[in-house]
């Protein structure tokens, strides 16, 4: 399955903590894996959705690093890649692709356009992680203290683009407590609004952190959460599968398959037969 390398959240924090990261890709799955990998690095991490946007948010948050998809729509790698080496501001930032292209051809098109190296899909996160600590030098020098934590404030500014300069600290903040809080609880769809107001906000201002942060919504963050927990205690337990649906707050075993099976492409019970052909 795409990007299935669950090994990575035991790899201790260290090297990389305090490093700010873009992620640039329009896959919503890809996307939360890597932010999630990064962020259990203690990584500072942004995302966006195509080039474009990779391109602005590089002007604007100024990262230590970029890694960003090949293909996309938009604006694809090759072209953001080349507007980002053209930008005074921007061309001393290493730029890592992601992609599956494995015809030396492809590669060379990307190193031609400013990338310093290429990762493969599916994510090996070891592989991520040992070349981003490659192109940072940060390997043979004492990582930076993480940055201490704000409280969980809302703050507002007239000026649109200080708004998203000083929110950037803000959104982060925000999501991971929302985060948290979600999967604390995968077997309770919150109101939003109730979400947003345990956290001191709005609930248009937290849904804003996530597509930020993760680049999806509060729900589809939730929806991919329940499948991956729904994946984990199908390989890792004995469960049945109507209480794996009610762990994960499908209280209807139909739509809890039809939901697995769009997610990961096959039903629930498939998976199972796959660990255990005698079960």
């Amino acid at each position: 399955m795409r990007g299935m390398n669950d090994a990575f959240f035991s790899m201790a924090p260290g090297q990389l903590a305090g490093l700010r990261v873009l992620v640039v890709e329009d896959r919503p799955e890809d996307r939360m894996l890597l932010v999630d990998f990064l962020t259990s690095q203690d990584c500072r991490v942004y995302v966006a959705e195509d080039g474009n946007d990779g391109y602005r948010k590089a002007q604007l948050v100024q990262p230590d690093i970029i890694l960003m998809d090949v293909t996309m729509p938009v604006c694809d790698g090759l072209a953001a890649c080349r507007l980002l080496k053209a930008d005074q501001a921007t061309r001393g930032i290493p730029v890592i692709f992601l992609t599956a292209a494995s015809l030396p051809g492809e590669r060379v098109a990307g190193l031609s356009a400013g990338a310093v190296d290429y990762v493969a899909k599916p994510f090996d996160f070891e592989e991520v992680r040992l070349r981003l600590l490659i192109h940072l030098r940060v390997g043979t020098t004492p990582a930076a203290p993480p940055t201490p934590v704000p409280a969980v404030t809302e703050t507002h500014a007239d000026d649109g683009t200080s708004a998203a300069a000083a929110g950037a600290t803000l959104d982060g903040v925000l999501f991971r407590a929302a985060r948290k809080l979600l999967r604390e609880r995968l077997d309770h769809t919150p109101e939003l609004m109730a979400l947003a107001q345990a956290l001191n906000t709005n609930a248009r201002r937290l849904n804003q952190a996530f597509r930020r942060c993760a680049g999806t919504t509060v729900f589809e963050f939730l929806r991919e959460e329940r499948m991956r927990e729904a994946r984990r205690l199908l390989c890792e337990t004995s469960l049945d599968i109507q209480a794996i649906s009610q762990a994960v707050g499908y209280g209807n075993r139909g739509n809890f398959s039809t939901a697995f099976r769009e997610r990961f492409g096959m039903p629930p019970t498939a998976l199972r037969q796959e660990l255990d052909p005698y079960a």
